[in-house]
């Protein structure tokens, strides 16, 4: 027998300050977000632990200084497919999986099919990077690169309603 799924619940203003303080430091301990957040530790932990559970809170991840570990160099590529086809689509999305050095890929609307977000080393290694990985992928008909001269904001953030 299937038992249904339970509804998730709304979000309150609680929720929120609790997604908030955890945005802006995932490392507070329960007894401190509880303070920052004006509740108690149980009711506190519950409440993350509903988050979490819920999909809110998918996961914490420590933010890497790229420059400090020598792939500071980034650059956006967007692609166009040879033909628009479900396989050349699912080809792409399955290829980009298994890069390391993408760190983002998007599929979007416009003259390109697919966005990427890529970290290297400097610009020899992003060329090497075109030729080698992307290159061999057949289903790729065109790209064109962007390269970030200076970062103006980077944040992981998500904007949330009522903050």
């Amino acid at each position: 027998m299937n038992v249904p799924a339970k509804p998730q619940q709304l979000l309150d203003e609680i929720d929120i300050r609790i997604l908030c303080e955890l945005q802006s430091n995932a490392r507070l301990t329960n007894k401190e977000l509880a303070a920052k957040i004006h509740l108690s530790t149980t009711p506190t932990f519950e409440r993350v632990k509903r988050l979490e559970r819920e999909g809110y809170i998918s996961n914490y991840v420590a933010v890497l200084d790229a420059d400090k570990l020598d792939c500071g160099f980034v650059a956006f590529c967007f692609i166009k497919m040879k033909q628009h086809t479900y396989q050349n689509s699912m080809r792409i999305m399955e290829a980009v999986k298994d890069i390391p050095e993408i760190v983002e890929c998007y599929n979007i609307s416009g003259e390109y099919d697919f966005l990427l977000k890529i970290y290297t080393r400097d610009m020899k290694s992003y060329q090497k990077f075109i030729l080698r990985i992307l290159g061999d992928i057949d289903c790729i008909g065109s790209l064109n690169s962007s390269f970030v001269l200076g970062s103006v904001k980077n944040t992981h953030t998500i904007p949330l309603l009522g903050s």
